[in-house]
């Protein structure tokens, strides 16, 4: 079985080097980018079997990257999982109107993101 690719976005270094050392226990290979343009660009070089995405990020937020990769074909079925610590019900709602297929609000609990995870890579792949 072929390790799954991840694309791990976030502005915060130090969050995204801890989820990158817990999914890679995990066995997932993980890409990173801390800015929308650069998850933009690496989500079409790379073509990650899901993306975890930050709404808040510097050149370009997390509504609009995802927007973005869901209006292209070739990207649509990318699972999309936005990790913000934005709890609003609009926040919420705007990022299922973009195509995001889950919502997990950070603080997080590791196994909840796992689990969350497993199953949109399995129900894409």
């Amino acid at each position: 079985m072929d390790r799954k690719k991840i694309l791990v976005v976030d502005d915060e270094e130090s969050l995204v080097r801890i989820v990158r050392l817990r999914l890679e226990a995990e066995q997932y290979e993980v890409v990173t980018a801390y800015d929308g343009e650069d998850a933009l660009r690496k989500a079409k070089e790379d073509k990650p079997d899901l993306i975890l995405l930050d709404l808040m990020l510097p050149k370009m937020d997390g509504f609009w990257v995802c927007g973005l990769l869901k209006k292209d074909r070739r990207f649509k079925n990318i699972p999309v999982i936005i990790f913000s610590g934005r709890s609003q019900e609009d926040d919420i709602k705007f990022s299922q109107k973009v195509g995001a297929d889950a919502y997990i609000i950070k603080p997080f609990e590791p196994q909840l993101l796992l689990d969350k995870i497993k199953e949109l890579i399995m129900v894409a792949g």
